[in-house]
C-alpha cells in the first residue's frame, strides 16, 4: 500500500487486477482424474464444483452454493442440506465420525438460520469392519441427536469388499425449518460489516492430525465438534443485523472468508492479534508448517453483522456456552474486491487466498 494512503500502488493494483481477472474466468477443471485437493475445501474444490457440478446442476436454488438451500414449500420455508464424513482416524480426542456427522449437518443447518429437525443417515462400511466399533458409532449419533434435538429418521446401508472403503464412511442429511424473517446469505455482505468468530479455531483438524499418531507430536486438544443451533437463535434473537454465517469446517475459517469476499464482491480485512487460537493449536500449526486460519473446526461459526451491532452480536455469543471466547477479528471493505487481507502482527498486510490442496485431508 501507498505510504500514508492505505491504497494501492501503482505495481499493487497492476497485482490486483491480475487477481480479479483470475477469478473472473470461467471455472474449468484441468485435471483428467481427482485428486485429494479436490475434496480440501481450497481452489479446486472450487474449481470442481463449479466447472462440474454447478455447470450440470444450475438452479437459482443451488447457485448461492449456501451451506444448505432455502426452499419455499406450501408457504413453509425450510432448509436441506447433505454431507459425507470420511474422518481418519474414525475416534479421536473429543469425538468420532458419528457425532461428527450430526453435528456437522446440524451446524449447516443452524448457519442458513433454520432450526434443525430431522436427519437421514447412510453408511458405507467395510466388509470385515468390526460390529462393536460400528455399534460405538452409531450409539454416538444417538447421543448427538438427542443432545441437538433431532431425530434420525431414514438411512440405508451398503458393504463394499474388504480394501475398498476405509472402514466406515457416513453420509447424512438434513431438514430444518426457517422461522425467522432474517435474510441470510454470504451475498448480503456489505462494507462496513463486523467479522465475528464464535471462539478458539483449529482445535478439530489438529487434533485429528495427532491422534493419527504419526507425527510424534503430543498435545492436550480436544475437537471443538458440537452442535451450534441454540447459538445462533440466541445471536439471531438479539441481533436483527446478522448478514451471513458460516461453520469453519474444511478450509478453515480463510476459506470462509474467501467465499464471503467472492460472492459479496468486497474486501475482507483481518486482524492477526484478534484471531482467537488456542497455544496448542499455535505451536503444532508452526511445527507442521500450516496456519490455523486454514484448519478445520467442527463447533466455530464465522459471523458477519452489521457493523453497528457487532458489540451486540458479541455480548450474544459471549452469553452462549459455545461462543464465550467470541471475538470480533476484522470488518468489511469496498476495495480490494473479492479478497481477504490479514494485518499481521509484525505490522504488514498479506493476502489470505484458498490454498490449492489441504494440509491436513481426512478430518471430515
Amino acid at each position: 500500500m501507498s505510504a500514508g494512503t492505505g491504497t494501492p500502488s501503482g505495481r499493487e493494483q497492476a497485482v490486483l487486477d491480475r487477481i480479479d481477472r483470475a477469478r473472473r474466468r470461467r471455472a474449468k477443471v484441468r485435471e483428467d482424474r481427482i485428486t485429494l485437493a479436490h475434496g480440501s475445501g481450497g481452489k479446486a474444490t472450487q474449481t470442481l464444483i463449479e466447472g462440474v457440478f454447478l455447470e450440470a446442476f444450475r438452479n437459482p436454488l443451488l447457485e448461492p452454493l449456501e451451506d444448505a438451500a432455502a426452499l419455499t414449500i406450501h408457504g413453509s420455508r425450510l432448509a436441506l442440506t447433505t454431507d459425507s464424513f470420511v474422518v481418519s482416524p474414525l475416534f479421536f480426542p473429543g469425538g468420532d465420525i458419528g457425532d461428527l456427522a450430526v453435528n456437522g449437518t446440524v451446524n449447516d443447518l443452524a448457519v442458513s438460520g433454520a432450526e434443525p429437525l430431522y436427519l437421514t443417515a447412510g453408511f458405507i462400511l467395510e466388509e470385515g469392519f468390526p460390529v462393536a466399533d460400528l455399534t460405538r458409532i452409531v450409539e454416538s449419533m444417538r447421543s448427538a441427536a438427542d443432545a441437538a434435538g433431532v431425530a434420525i429418521v431414514t438411512g440405508d446401508t451398503k458393504v463394499v469388499q474388504r480394501g475398498k472403503v476405509d472402514g466406515c464412511y457416513v453420509n447424512t442429511a438434513g431438514v430444518g425449518v426457517i422461522d425467522h424473517p432474517h435474510r441470510l446469505g454470504v451475498a448480503t455482505v456489505r462494507p462496513g460489516d463486523a467479522v465475528i468468530v464464535s471462539g478458539p479455531i483449529g482445535d478439530h483438524g489438529i487434533t485429528v492430525m495427532l491422534a493419527r499418531g504419526e507425527l510424534g507430536i503430543e498435545a492436550d486438544l480436544r475437537s471443538d465438534t458440537a452442535p451450534v443451533h441454540g447459538l445462533v437463535a440466541a445471536l439471531l434473537a438479539e441481533t436483527p443485523g446478522v448478514r451471513a454465517m458460516r461453520d469453519a469446517t474444511r478450509g478453515g475459517v480463510a476459506t470462509v472468508l474467501n467465499e464471503m469476499a467472492r460472492a459479496a464482491e468486497v474486501a475482507v480485512v483481518i486482524d492477526e492479534q484478534r484471531i482467537p487460537v488456542r497455544a496448542q493449536v499455535r505451536g503444532a500449526s508452526e511445527l507442521l508448517g500450516i496456519d490455523p486460519l486454514y484448519v478445520a473446526c467442527e463447533g466455530r461459526i464465522v459471523v458477519v453483522v452489521d457493523g453497528a451491532q457487532a458489540e451486540t452480536a458479541l455480548a450474544a455469543m459471549r452469553a452462549h456456552p459455545l461462543g464465550s471466547q467470541a471475538a470480533i477479528i476484522g470488518r468489511i471493505k469496498a476495495d480490494p474486491p473479492g479478497l481477504v487481507l490479514l494485518n499481521t502482527a509484525f505490522g504488514g498486510t498479506r493476502i489470505c487466498d484458498l490454498l490449492v490442496g489441504d494440509p491436513l485431508p481426512r478430518i471430515c
